[in-house]
């Protein structure tokens, strides 16, 4: 390991893109209970978007390496973990440190990546399939013949949220941009146009009972107009504040007036029912039931993967040190899929 060096891309601050540093050190070593996974692949995920801009509600303190998810393979092991684990390809969710080329992490955290998928397929499908798999089987508890709206159905959790939900038997109505309906109506999705005016009206054509679920990560007035779309006893699950993601001022009041509204809409006695998604809720509680969870719906969303029900959408592939490139690109709302980073 003395020969190889680690490459990282370091977030200074609140920066352009073009701000981002790439540094070099040694390869870290495993401590007790840890792995060094030599990284092959990470993505540019919305929590990047935000942190570079210093609106990750729970972000570290700068400078830090970003990067929510990662694929590679074991390349070494620390004390009290199984040393036949080298050279075996996993998956870690960190939520920052995986834009490196060596990337430390607690043994228990990674899950293994199943034979017959690239770690770029992989990666397309970490933490943006946990967030799916989860927001869908169990927040929604959706079931066939149910019907959904997805927001951002070509986005990389819309993405895959879409496919899972299709899977399951679900009718499903997406919003995005208009070049992406045809692909959109070849996975059986019913598209709306988020940018042709009056979204709800568009939806209630499309189901004038309402939805049984809606996924709404662009937070705002979109959150209100979402929790009116619900038939009676429909979920609705919010998962982010896209659309705050250039505003300045505090980064956590979005998050807490979207709280503030589930909590209100909460008490109603119709029957409906809101949540605020945090794919981290409940590992300071019990990390044990926390790990678990994720390793079974990881391993059930790369089995989708397998079966061909959910295609691995990868928009674009650039080397690390392209990192800027690969930022821009996401932000720029002009791909499908998700952008991923290889060594």
């Amino acid at each position: 390991m003395s020969a190889e060096r680690r490459i990282e891309v370091v977030l200074p601050g609140i920066v352009a893109p073009e701000g981002l540093e790439i540094r070099e050190s040694a390869v870290p070593e495993a401590g007790r209970g840890q792995i060094v996974v030599a990284m092959e692949a990470t993505g540019v995920s919305f929590a990047e978007q935000q942190m570079r801009r210093g609106r990750y509600y729970d972000q570290p303190a700068f400078p830090f390496v970003p990067g929510y998810d990662l694929v590679g393979r074991v390349l070494a092991t620390g004390q009290g973990v199984d040393p036949s684990l080298v050279g075996r390809r996993v998956a870690a969710l960190v939520k920052v440190g995986g834009w490196a080329s060596h990337v430390v992490v607690d043994a228990d955290d990674a899950v293994r990546v199943p034979e017959g998928l690239t770690a770029a397929e992989a990666e397309t499908v970490v933490v943006n399939g946990i967030t799916a798999w989860q927001m869908l089987h169990r927040k929604a508890r959706v079931r066939a013949g149910q019907t959904v709206l997805v927001h951002g159905a070509a986005g990389g959790v819309g993405s895959v949220l879409v496919q899972l939900a299709r899977a399951a038997g679900v009718k499903v109505i997406g919003t995005a941009s208009a070049r992406h309906h045809d692909a959109l109506r070849d996975l059986g999705v019913l598209p709306v146009d988020y940018r042709a005016g009056d979204v709800p009206a568009q939806v209630r054509e499309l189901a004038p009972g309402g939805v049984d679920a809606v996924f709404d990560h662009v937070g705002g007035r979109s959150v209100v107009d979402s929790w009116h779309l619900l038939a009676p006893r429909g979920t609705l699950i919010s998962y982010g504040s896209a659309s705050t993601r250039d505003d300045t001022g505090s980064k956590q009041w979005p998050v807490l007036k979207i709280l503030a509204r589930t909590w209100l809409w909460n008490a109603l006695p119709n029957g409906r029912r809101a949540h605020f998604y945090n794919i981290w809720a409940g590992r300071p509680l019990n990390k044990d039931r926390f790990r678990a969870r994720l390793r079974a719906d990881l391993t059930e969303v790369f089995a989708a993967v397998h079966r061909g029900e959910v295609t691995a959408r990868i928009a674009a592939q650039l080397p690390l040190a392209e990192a800027a490139e690969a930022l821009r690109l996401a932000e720029s709302g002009t791909v499908s899929g998700k952008v991923v980073l290889i060594p």
